[in-house]
Formats: structure tokens, C-alpha cells, sequence
């Protein structure tokens, strides 16, 4: 939050002293003719649906929460946050919080203070939009700012107390229910402007309710009484299970704005060369996640990895090797482990999924085991990984698996045996269904145990040799807001990335 916060003080100076200096009659000059005065929520709106999922994947994703979860792997130190649970120097464990506030929490934030009441369906899709955004900040780090966050510009709160996380999932709830109830598809929406179902009422509806599902079962642990409540709540609205209520996000070659930003992360930090050799920093495919799929035959692996073999992207199961996590030196062999694939992850074009039919079905099945739906959790299971292994088709021909290939998976992986037995087989399916979304992958790791991950214990990490629970809250917050922080850290732990958040219990 230093961002936002500097921005608001240096704008506060600014505006005084422009004041001061001025004479009448030379306003004027202090104004800018291009800026406008007045904030356009569908502007804005379609402006936090791009800042929200372009807020600092690398970092977060790919290194912090990739790199700990060992689908993503580096022998270098100062990206080893995740990897070998390295923290020397840089921003990467609090980069999620001092970009996203000012960026598309504020954003957001903006468009609901600036919306009519009258504008049901505007109102509501941003409410819920909302619950994405802080329910991924809030999962991340616990406790955070939530009832008074961006909340400078309106009330000249500059120290935002932490609300509990227990407390932000109840109010993040209360939003879904409320927001899906009122929309109505006979009012306007934001059209164009919304990058993600243009304005279709039904599919946010949706959307609404598979996030309830998504926050109910995330606290399956903590309140089981209360998850239950809301998994059913959920269900009984309507979740997304067909591919064609999917939410996402596409993306056009050309500016960087209109890049898929995983895509271009990847390719600007480790993958432009493509030689397979000469990696930035240090990055390859992690070797637990390419055992997994070339044990289980997993047709997923031809269209995420490939070897450069003779200047050309092969993938080939046989040549496909995952670099082991908490190296500390680059290995002899670099060349020959795996990457992420050019002609579908690394693509300008390429889609992001931001909620799936596959995820959502993942809950559906663990809902059935748990006795919280009448479903048979098979059946949904199997749902579950056809819709994943379709979903790779949005990245283009390359990732297009066939049908056949399909069907002889999930014949060969059908859930079954104890509850135990049948979380892990849904805790497996997530890591691999999930890929790039990598803080899901990691917040579902924390709540079911699954897959069996072994840490790396390498000398000098922060952790003592155990996996990351949750990031870091920034220095900034120490000088400029430590009376708030002071209070999260009395209640949840220590700022450290050993602490379980609320949800996160053993």
C-alpha cells in the first residue's frame, strides 16, 4: 500500500501548494484539459477486470505460490521465494498487496461509490467482482484491510484498520447471496465493458454462486456448520458446470495492455529466447508437477510442456523432465527439462480461466463426499477432468486433446474408495485442473493436504523447511499504518510465512 499511499500525500501536497502559489486568474493553467472530472464506471469497471488478473502474476503466482506448490521451479536465490523458500531481497512477498490495492481494489472500489443505486446490475456485478478481488488478497495474507480499504480519496482514511478474516468472509458472502439475488436480466449491464461475459445476467449469476461454492468450501475446516450452509446456498442458485458459463478473459496480441499477462510474464522473465538454455531467472517446469502427469499418462502434459529438441518445441511424454526444486546451482542438464509450452501457455492470445466448470465440479464432488450433496461424486469428478482437459482448446489448435484421450482417462482415474482416498484423488485433480492458477492451486493444497507434497529444507530458507502458508505483509505497512497491522498480527500471528490463516487450520 506504500503506492497508495505516497500517491494520496503527494496529491494532497500538490493540490495545497498549487493553491498556495496561484493567483486568480491563472487557474487555468493548473488544469488538465485531457483528464476528466468525473469517473466513468464502465471505464472503470472494465479497467479492474484487467488490473485484478494482471496484478503481479509473476511474482505471486509463478514464483511464491508456483514455486512452492513444485509445478514451477528455479536454481536461482533471489526468485527462490517459493522454490526454496527464499526471501534475500526484492518485493515478491508483498508485491500482491502494494499493487493491488491502489490498482484494482481501489478501482473497483471507485465504481461502486460512483454507481447509482438504480443501476441494479451494474451495482451487483461489481459487488461480486469485488469478492474476487479481496477473496484472493484476503486468502493470500489472512487479515487485511476490507470494510475501510480505498477509502482515502472518500473519508481520508489513510490507516485502514485489518478486519479478521472470519469477519471478511462473512461479509464476502453476505455480498454474493445479496448481489445474485438482485440481478435481473431485463435491466442494463455493462455491456462491452465487461471483458468477461458482456453483460450476460445469467452467466454472472452464475459466476456469483460458484465463488460462494469456492469461499464455503474453503472453510470446511474452520466452520464446517457454516460451509455446509453456503456450499448448499450455492448449489441451490446455480453454478457453473457447462463449459459455455465459464468465466473468461481474452486477450489480443499487439499493446501490452491487450496481452494475456501470464503469457507475457513468462516469456519477458524466463522463456523469450526459446533455447531452453538461456532462462533469465533460472525458471523451468518443476519436476513434481511433470512426474505426476507423465505417471498418471495425463494427456494435459502434451499441451503445458515441452524440451526444445534441435531448435524445435517437442512434446513428446518421453522427453519431458521437470527440473527438481531447491537447486542452488544451474545444472549441467538445464537445457533438457521441461518449459512451458509457446504454442499455448506462452501465446499474446492466450485466454485466462478465471472460474471453470472443472474447478467447479472439483467442488461439487468433494460437496458429495462430504454428504453436502446429493450428486454422485464420480460422476462429477469425471465432469471435472473432461472440462479441464477442454478448457486447454481455448489456448488454440495446440491444446486441443482428443476426445478419445478423455474418456480413456477417466476410465482409467475414477473416484472412488474411502473419504480420505477420494479427497486426495480431488486434491490431485485441482493441482493438475488449476494449473497457472496458482494461488487456487496453493489455498486448495492448504485446506485438503493434497497432493503429498515433500518441502525442500535448504540452508538459509525463512521457513525452517517447511511449505509457505500464506505471503508477507509489506514493510510500508510497519511506518505508515502500524498501529492496523499491529492488531492483525496480534490476532492471526506472526508476519510470517509459516502463519495458518483463519481458514487454514491442521
Amino acid at each position: 500500500m506504500k503506492m497508495r499511499f505516497n500517491f494520496l500525500i503527494y496529491t494532497a501536497i500538490a493540490a495545497t501548494l498549487t493553491v498556495q502559489s496561484c493567483d486568480k486568474g491563472f487557474e487555468e493553467m493548473n488544469v488538465n484539459p485531457d483528464a476528466s472530472t468525473t469517473v466513468v464506471p464502465e471505464y472503470m469497471f472494465s479497467k479492474s477486470l484487467l488490473d485484478a488478473l494482471n496484478n503481479s502474476w509473476f511474482a505471486t503466482d509463478a514464483l511464491a505460490c508456483g514455486g512452492s506448490m513444485q509445478q514451477f521451479a528455479t536454481y536461482k536465490d533471489v526468485p527462490g521465494i517459493g522454490d526454496k523458500y527464499y526471501f534475500q531481497q526484492g518485493t515478491y512477498p508483498y508485491d500482491f498487496f502494494t499493487t493491488g490495492y491502489p490498482g484494482a481494489v481501489n478501482e473497483i472500489a471507485t465504481v461502486i461509490n460512483a454507481l447509482d443505486t438504480s443501476e441494479t446490475n451494474k451495482l451487483s456485478i461489481a459487488r461480486i467482482w469485488r469478492v474476487f478481488i479481496m477473496s484472493r488478497m484476503t486468502d493470500i495474507y489472512g487479515d487485511i484491510p476490507y470494510s475501510e480499504a480505498a477509502k482515502g480519496y472518500t473519508s481520508n482514511n489513510f490507516t485502514p484498520k485489518y478486519d479478521a478474516q472470519q469477519a471478511i468472509y462473512a461479509d464476502m458472502l453476505k455480498e454474493l447471496d445479496e448481489s445474485a439475488t438482485a440481478l435481473d436480466a431485463s435491466k442494463p449491464t455493462f455491456g462491452a465493458g465487461d471483458y468477461i461475459y458482456a453483460g450476460n445476467v445469467t452467466r454472472w449469476k452464475k459466476f456469483a454462486y460458484s465463488l460462494m461454492l469456492r469461499l464455503g468450501m474453503r472453510m470446511s475446516k474452520a466452520d464446517a456448520a457454516s460451509a455446509q450452509t453456503w456450499v448448499q446456498k450455492a448449489i441451490a442458485g446455480g453454478v457453473i458446470t457447462d463449459d459455455a458459463d465459464i468465466a473468461t478473459m481474452k486477450y489480443t496480441d499487439g499493446t501490452a495492455l491487450n496481452r494475456n499477462p501470464k503469457a507475457a510474464a513468462l516469456l519477458s522473465n524466463d522463456y523469450a529466447v526459446a533455447d531452453g538454455k538461456s532462462n533469465t531467472e533460472g525458471g523451468k517446469l518443476a519436476q513434481t508437477f511433470i512426474n505426476m502427469l507423465k505417471n498418471n499418462n495425463d494427456p494435459r502434459l502434451n499441451v503445458i510442456a515441452i524440451v526444445w529438441n534441435n531448435g524445435k518445441a517437442d512434446t513428446s511424454t518421453a522427453l519431458q523432465s521437470g527440473m527438481p526444486n531447491g537447486l542452488l546451482l544451474k545444472p549441467d542438464n538445464f537445457a533438457s527439462y521441461s518449459e512451458p509450452n509457446p504454442a499455448t501457455i506462452l501465446q499474446y492470445t492466450a485466454p485466462i480461466i478465471v472460474m471453470s466448470a472443472a474447478e467447479v465440479n472439483l467442488y461439487l464432488a468433494e460437496a458429495a463426499v462430504r454428504g453436502w450433496y446429493t450428486g454422485t461424486a464420480a460422476t462429477l469428478f469425471a465432469n471435472a477432468i473432461g472440462a479441464s482437459m477442454r478448457n486447454w482448446a481455448q489456448f488454440g489448435a495446440a491444446g486441443v486433446i482428443a476426445e478419445s484421450r478423455i474418456t480413456a482417462y477417466q476410465a482409467t482415474h475414477v473416484l472412488a474408495g474411502t473419504t480420505a482416498q477420494q479427497l486426495e484423488m480431488i486434491g490431485n485433480e485441482f493441482y493438475v485442473s488449476l494449473f497457472l492458477d496458482e494461488q487456487q492451486i496453493h489455498a486448495n493444497w492448504r485446506r485438503l493436504g493434497y497432493p503429498a507434497l515433500t518441502p525442500v529444507n535448504i540452508s538459509g530458507n525463512i521457513t525452517g523447511g517447511t511449505i509457505p502458508r500464506r505471503l508477507l505483509y509489506p514493510p510500508s505497512e510497519e511506518s505508515v499504518n502500524a498501529a492496523s497491522l499491529q492488531e492483525a498480527v496480534d490476532r492471526q500471528g506472526a508476519n510470517l510465512m509459516t502463519t495458518r490463516v483463519w481458514w487454514d487450520k491442521e
